[in-house]
Order: C-alpha cells, then structure tokens, then sequence
C-alpha cells in the first residue's frame, strides 16, 4: 500500500464502515516496521481506545512499542482556544469592555463551528510540532463531512485571515495619517493575525505535499459509502487534496455459505462492480469481513495484513 510511505496519513469515511480499525491497523502497521507513529484520533466516538483495550483521552499514552495514541477531545480544545483568544487580546481592548469581549467569547464557545476551529487549531499545532517527535502520524477523522470541512480549512481560513489582515491595514493607514502624523501604529491584532496565516500557510503546504502527506477513505461495498465517498473524493480533489488510496472493508468471504450470504455475496459483486468503474484513478484494497469484531493486537495484525494484498 503505496500510503504506507507517507508520513502523515489521513483517514476518513462514513461513520461505521471500519474507519478507526483501518486507522489503528496502519499505525500498528507502521509501528511494527519501527516507525515512531503517534495514531490521533478526531472522531468525537473515539474508538481507538475500545479496538486496543486501553483507556487513552487527552494525553499521549504508549500503545505498544513504537505506537503511541492520542483522543482529541472537541470540549477541551474549544475550552483551551477560547482562552488562547482571550489571552491574545489581552492589552488590545480597553478594561472597560474586558467583561462584555470575555462574556460573548463565552457565548461563542456554544455556536456551530467552535469545536471545528478549536479541532482545526490542535490538529495543526500536531502537524506543525508534534510531528518533530514522531516518524509517522495517522490521523483517524470524524464522519466524512467533518473530515471534508477539517481538511479545506487551510486554504478557507487562509483566505478570510487574508481578507481581515487587508482590512487592518487600510484601518492602520488611515488612523496613522490621522493621528501619528504619517507615522505606523502598533497594531498587536494584526500581529496576531499574520502569525495564524503564517501557521495556515504551512498547515496547508504539508497537507499538499503528497510526498508527505496521504489520504485514505474506508468504504463497504454498499451504495450509501460509495455514493459519499465519490462525493469527498470530488470535493477534496478541488482543493488539490488527492484521495490516492480506498480500503474496501467488509468484503464477504468466499468461504460465507447459506443461501441468504450467497444472495447477498451477488448484491455485493454489482457494488464491487462499481467501486471499480467509479474509482479507477485509486489503489484499492480489499479487506473481508471477519466473524469477529476487531478488539485485539492479534486480530488487528490479521486485519493490517491485507494492506501488503492491495
């Protein structure tokens, strides 16, 4: 499996084709050939922990040798990032409206795309510093429209930042002709906002570089996820994000007898069919569906080994 070699590899997919397995067989994967990997996962479910027995959270907590895991919690980031925003505006404001900026930063902490930005913010200070300490980073991500969101922020975030930095500057501009006789004011706003864009630029820079960095989707052979993943594949594509990699899990067996697993295993062939038809640009790899559900290193060793089959 070509994605194998990158360094940093992301996940996706819709919710409960296999996803965090895939993602913690690539990590176990990687870990077992001496890579230092760091597996993160983004999904508010958090699997990770149930498929290794292990109770991971927030902080760093060795797996195995060489594989190491991480669960982001969304509450906790969006906790930490509100704070990092009061703290940077701190001496910008005036002590009079302190109590009002910090009651609506509050109120922020309950809207839609909180969570998401906070997410954003923990996942490039992961890429941009905690990479130094690990050869490999496997990202296992939310359901696909949270991952399509995740993944297109750089360059959003990078051209809303842009537009704001202008608007300071023509604010700057005319406050100095005003009152600083010509001369540039201190503006800490505009010194905080050009560190972000610089941080986005580099985010998204890693994230293109597909010598760096890979994505994987996991999908069954089902309409629903072939249907959603074509659609993520689309879209990731237009931000030049190349979905190079498909793990099809779930596969019947050969071995599935009865007539209903027989009736089903034809179902299956018409999607297999159209997998290939839809996705002829991706390297696809065919995992089965096992008797069992994956809860244990051995079984994952048994499930990663089909990546070598691709």
């Amino acid at each position: 499996m070509d994605v194998l070699t990158k360094n940093i590899i992301f996940v996706g997919g819709k919710g409960g084709v296999g996803k965090s397995t895939s993602a913690a067989a690539i990590a176990w994967t990687a870990a077992k050939n001496g890579h230092k990997t760091l597996l993160i996962s983004t999904d508010p479910a958090h699997n990770v922990g149930d498929i290794f027995d292990e109770k991971i959270g927030g902080k760093t907590k060795e797996l195995a040798p060489n594989l190491f895991a991480l669960e982001i919690d969304p509450e906790i980031e969006t906790e930490k990032y509100i704070k990092s925003v009061k703290d940077n505006i701190k001496g910008t404001v005036h002590s009079s409206m302190m109590e009002e900026v910090h009651r609506q930063l509050d109120t922020a902490k309950a809207s839609p795309g909180a969570d998401e930005a906070a997410l954003f913010d923990k996942l490039i200070h992961i890429i941009l510093e905690e990479r130094e300490h690990y050869d490999k980073l496997v990202f296992d991500t939310a359901p696909t429209g949270h991952t399509i969101r995740l993944l297109t922020l750089p360059e959003l975030m990078g051209v809303w930042i842009e537009g704001l930095l202008q608007k300071r500057r023509k604010t700057n501009e005319n406050y100095s002709q005003l009152l600083n006789d010509g001369e540039p004011r201190e503006d800490p706003i505009y010194d905080v906002l050009r560190e972000r864009q610089i941080r986005f630029g580099k985010a998204r820079e890693i994230l293109l570089d597909e010598a760096e960095t890979g994505f994987i989707f996991v999908l069954n052979p089902e309409r629903l996820p072939i249907l959603e993943t074509q659609k993520a594949v689309e879209l990731l594509h237009k931000y030049h994000l190349h979905v190079k990699t498909l793990i099809i899990n779930k596969i019947l067996p050969e071995e599935a007898d009865g007539e209903f697993l027989k009736e089903r295993k034809k179902h299956e062939s018409q999607y297999l069919k159209m997998i290939e038809e839809h996705f002829k640009n991706q390297q696809l790899i065919r995992v089965p569906l096992f008797s069992k559900d994956i809860v244990s290193k051995q079984q994952l060793e048994i499930f990663s080994g089909h990546f070598m089959k691709g």
